[in-house]
């Protein structure tokens, strides 16, 4: 702080400008969370155990079809793995629950969606110039050349070479039938061969990922034949050899996102206690990164 001096005057101090040194954002190449300010960010998870109350029912989202994945995993993803604008592809689309929260958080995503009904009732969820140019859904076989193919073309159209995250949240095995084709890995006439499938949907999403950038394996485990049959980890053994790294394994927490099982959860119990088995009460969301 100077003084100023007139003759013998001592006159009042004349306060400096008070400058705050305004920190460049730091970003990593694959999000937009400013590492400078990263206490800022205390709603984005970074422990392994992931606990949601209720499924998500705002901005769009809805739980009218069975085996969708819960919308605030994707927010979380997207949040940690993407920028503004990057492109979102999902492999097992469904009920379209990354291209609404792609709408939502500013980003773009091109679904490939099996079943020809499902991929039409859902795009009735966007407006037309979003089918245009934010959300691409493409009816396909998502471990067909021709899928492949047909992303390629969107993501040209899109402006890109490449998708910046990757989405597989594959049908468990047999849990649950989601259509009559033999192409639907829910159809499949054993579980080796669900594997093999899903091998085959995980490369074509690996050729069309960018490198460097993340994919996301959900998926649950199941019992069958008095045995526990472990999918998720297998399924992951099947992305490494396909040349993905594994990053984590986060544990999340189903109860409360399934639908209410009412006297079946009794059911479920005495089958426990009777077969020497537990209750699935968790699946997994498996992180991964393209070298």
């Amino acid at each position: 702080m100077d003084m100023a001096v007139r003759g013998n005057t001592r006159l009042k101090p004349v306060p400096k400008p008070d400058l705050q040194v305004v920190k460049p954002v730091k970003t990593t190449k694959y999000s937009d969370i400013d590492l400078n300010n990263w206490k800022d960010y205390g709603h984005v998870m970074t422990d392994s155990l992931w606990e949601f109350p209720a499924r998500s029912r705002e901005n769009g989202h809805s739980n009218e079809y069975h085996g969708n994945y819960i919308p605030q995993i994707a927010e979380q993803l997207y949040e940690r793995f993407t920028k503004k604008n990057d492109i979102v592809l999902d492999m097992f689309f469904g009920s379209g629950t990354s291209g609404i929260e792609a709408i939502n958080m500013g980003r773009r995503c091109i679904g490939v969606e099996l079943k020809d009904e499902l991929a039409e009732s859902v795009s009735e969820k966007f407006t037309p110039k979003q089918l245009v140019t934010d959300v691409n859904i493409i009816c396909a076989d998502s471990a067909s050349e021709l899928a492949k193919e047909k992303i390629k073309a969107r993501l040209d159209i899109m402006g890109e070479e490449s998708a910046q995250l990757l989405i597989l949240h594959p049908p468990y095995d047999d849990i649950i039938k989601f259509s009559d084709r033999k192409e639907d890995l829910s159809n499949c006439s054993s579980t080796e061969e669900f594997y093999d499938l899903f091998e085959k949907v995980a490369k074509n999403g690996y050729d069309l990922l960018e490198k460097g950038r993340f994919a996301a394996l959900i998926i649950g485990d199941k019992y069958a034949d008095s045995q526990y049959i472990p999918l998720g980890f297998e399924c992951m053994r099947r992305m490494n050899e396909i040349g993905f790294t594994t990053k984590a394994v986060i544990v999340k927490d189903i109860q409360g996102n399934e639908r209410c099982k009412g006297k079946d959860a009794n059911l479920w119990r005495y089958r426990a206690l009777a077969g020497g088995f537990y209750i699935f009460k968790h699946e997994y969301v498996m992180i991964f990164q393209k070298k």
